[in-house]
């Protein structure tokens, strides 16, 4: 017999069902780099792909001229930068003049303070988002009823198509007051939680679960068709296996179905912690204002209203490469701890 459900019995003896699925894949890959020797790339190759290249021409300019050309401008964060004085190199050097301003100077105080709002957002939008997708994605997969499933997924999937501006403006009406039309009000006085309507968008400790919020209702549905795709992948067998041990739903779903799908969540996890100082700016730049713009204001919003709007392109290019530098460190340790704790990774 078998000492636990939804164990199955291996060569060693009893093992979880997805441990000895794990073990064998990484065996056969590991086999297979072994056995397949790397091939070489020769102009018979490249004559056979020639049609999979000529495909992939279009991709390879748009990120050549979009993502790499402009790198150039770069420069202009070690400058005084003036429109009317021309091209890039007809402006004057200033080193590190700009960096220290940015951190230390006038505007340091308040750009660490929008560094800080931008981090808290995008991690608490980053783990609300990723543990509804899970749980939607797993709720779903047990639905047996296919029709119903479908139209379950639609609805979820619909808010994912509406623009941003839209969406902040139904969060706008739907948190006002009960005279406005805001629903969440007219809720909470329904059901006797609070004796006055609240002012959600005047109070600033309210804004980050905000856009959290507003961002899972959008997008939830939308995030979790990758994880129904891996839970499609899982060996069938391993549930066979594990409800002939009397694993019931629950058992299956913890035993196989999330340990089948971590490989996919930490990939998506490693991916995106490079976003993180790049959360959305639409929202807090509708649904902010003066009254919370300590807690609301990212460094996109920063960057518009103090680089931009003022003519301070150096000080914007300065904020620009530091999120580039953060996100590829992020990535890199997050990259780095998988590796670590023998989890998929992305190289």
């Amino acid at each position: 017999m078998i000492d636990s459900p939804a164990n199955v019995v291996s060569g060693t003896g009893p093992e979880p069902a997805m441990g000895l699925a794990s073990k064998l894949r990484r065996r056969k890959a590991r086999k297979r780099a072994v056995e397949e020797p790397k091939r070489k790339i020769t102009w018979e190759r490249i004559k056979s792909q020639r049609v999979l290249l000529l495909m992939a021409i279009p991709l390879l300019m748009y990120q050549i001229l979009f993502k790499y050309v402009p790198v150039y401008g770069w420069a202009i964060a070690f400058q005084d930068y003036k429109p009317g004085r021309g091209s890039i190199l007809n402006q004057e050097w200033v080193g590190f003049e700009n960096w220290v301003d940015l951190f230390t100077g006038v505007n340091g105080e308040r750009f660490r303070r929008v560094v800080a709002n931008t981090l808290g957002q995008s991690v608490l939008t980053l783990t609300v988002g990723t543990v509804g997708a899970l749980v939607l994605a797993l709720l779903l997969n047990e639905v047996k009823n296919a029709p119903f499933k479908r139209i379950m997924q639609n609805i979820t999937y619909m808010p994912h198509f509406l623009s941003w501006v839209i969406v902040a403006s139904l969060a706008s009406v739907a948190l006002s007051l009960p005279s406005s039309g805001g629903f969440i009000n007219q809720g909470l006085l329904a059901l006797g939680i609070v004796q006055e309507p609240v002012l959600f968008l005047t109070e600033p400790n309210y804004f980050w679960g905000i856009v959290a919020g507003t961002s899972l209702w959008k997008e939830l549905g939308w995030n979790t068709i990758i994880y129904l795709a891996a839970i499609t992948a899982i060996d069938p067998t391993l549930y066979e296996a594990a409800e002939v041990d009397g694993a019931g739903r629950w058992r299956k779903m913890f035993n196989i179905t999330l340990p089948g799908i971590q490989p996919t969540i930490v990939v998506l996890l490693i991916i995106n912690s490079g976003w993180i100082l790049s959360t959305n700016f639409e929202l807090p730049y509708f649904l902010g204002n003066g009254l919370i713009s300590e807690t609301a204001e990212t460094i996109d919003v920063f960057v518009l209203r103090y680089g931009y709007q003022l003519g301070n392109y150096s000080l914007a290019v300065v904020a620009g490469i530091f999120k580039a530098v953060v996100a590829i460190l992020l990535v890199g340790a997050a990259n780095a701890a998988a590796k670590r704790f023998n989890q998929e990774t992305l190289v």
